[in-house]
């Protein structure tokens, strides 16, 4: 959490830290921000023990002011001024201008470097202020880095943030449902009011549709895949790939808040009309394995527990897994989650690989999502439900609830 930082600054014996770029598909400057909307010219400070200072052009003031954080209008660096004394040379000027903000604001010390820019800009950059700021350490942190680590708890305001963005989220899969019941059946085909068959790309396009109406974004496109695209985990569906009667759909649902924010992760697999005794038995299995996996979630145990605890699981069933088939790409074939935030991949990963020292920790944000996969038999499986570990008592509560019916009656 936010409330971390300064403690993780110490732990990382970093004195300030030094953001830029804009919040658009910048978690780092968006979490300092708390949301508030300011373009690629945008620089925030933090000192230890201080609130972040944001460094804007003067067009963006207004927003900037969304933040709560002090605000310093850019032009007086005299940028400008800077660039004629530099002959335009941008690294030259820019690296100025940081070294003016930096004696203002009193930076000194080992100074952490974050945020999204052109690596070839931060790379010249950084060479140049060398030059002007010698006493200063510019600290390149390893992932994941302290920004990333107080991100993977999240408190009051950020959930009331992700329980709408859930609710709205929730809403679309319902009419995805909807729209898929209330289509007729021609040679065990749905098809259009025009009689043709309707395909992945179709209902893809009305997903995007009712995420917009929703203030939703598909910043990460989405998974709506069938037959033997369900069965390759990350297929995203193949767009006039027609839906065919008792085919598992796996749709797997990450829209983000409009104009950049939080993301919300979900997957549901259905078939229509019906379901072959296989897909039956395989369905049941993963839903068994989700409710064990969620029934042992608790703080303070490994993240790699739970994996292990799902890959006895489906073992014993006769599955395949990457722990007893390393490679396998038929059976269980991924991790159980992983922590979701500003970003739709966050840490922690619920993975055998990571490290025994890793654990669940209070107000942590996960995905829970076990599968089978079989695309030779042309059918996958995921079900996937999204928690929050709860501070007052350490137990996952879901966020986002939708029931876990297989077949869509027709």
């Amino acid at each position: 959490m936010k409330s971390d930082l300064d403690l993780l600054m110490i732990e990382h014996e970093l004195d300030a830290l030094f953001v830029s770029g804009g919040t658009r598909d910048n978690p780092a400057m968006h979490y300092l921000t708390n949301g508030a909307q300011v373009g690629e010219y945008t620089l925030l400070i933090k000192k230890h023990g201080e609130d972040p200072v944001l460094i804007v052009i003067g067009m963006e003031r207004d927003e900037a002011a969304k933040s709560g954080l002090l605000i310093i209008d850019q032009s007086r660096y005299k940028l400008p001024q800077l660039l004629q004394e530099e002959d335009g040379n941008h690294i030259a000027a820019h690296a100025r201008m940081v070294s003016d903000i930096f004696e203002e604001l009193k930076v000194s010390g080992n100074v952490g470097m974050y945020g999204r820019e052109e690596q070839g800009f931060t790379i010249a950059l950084f060479h140049e202020l060398r030059k002007h700021l010698p006493e200063i350490s510019f600290i390149g942190e390893p992932t994941p880095n302290i920004l990333q680590l107080a991100q993977i708890t999240k408190d009051e305001f950020e959930m009331k943030r992700i329980r709408s963005l859930a609710t709205r989220a929730i809403s679309v899969v319902s009419d995805t449902r909807q729209f898929l019941a209330s289509h007729r059946i021609e040679k065990n085909h749905l098809v259009t009011k025009s009689g043709v068959p309707l395909t992945i790309g179709d209902v893809q396009r009305h997903i995007r549709l009712w995420s917009a109406e929703r203030d939703l974004e598909n910043a990460e496109g989405m998974i709506l895949s069938n037959g033997r695209d369900a069965g390759v985990p990350h297929s995203r569906g193949t767009e006039n790939s027609p839906l065919v009667l008792g085919e598992t759909i796996v749709f797997d649902f990450f829209p983000r808040e409009r104009g950049g924010g939080y993301f919300y992760d979900f997957t549901r697999t259905w078939c229509l009309g019906h379901a072959s005794p296989t897909i039956e038995k395989a369905y049941q299995q993963v839903v068994t394995a989700l409710e064990l996996a969620l029934s042992q979630l608790e703080v303070g145990q490994s993240c790699r527990s739970l994996q292990s605890t799902v890959n006895d699981f489906f073992e014993g069933l006769g599955h395949c897994t990457t722990r007893s088939h390393p490679g396998t790409n038929e059976g269980y074939v991924h991790s159980l989650g992983h922590g979701v935030g500003l970003s739709i991949h966050e840490y922690p990963r619920l993975a055998e690989t990571v490290a025994p020292d890793e654990m669940i920790q209070e107000g942590m944000v996960l995905t829970i999502e076990p599968g089978l996969y079989y695309p030779e038999d042309d059918y996958g499986i995921r079900v996937e439900d999204y928690v929050w570990m709860k501070p007052e008592n350490g137990q996952p509560e879901t966020i986002g609830s939708f029931d876990k019916e297989l077949v869509i009656p027709l």
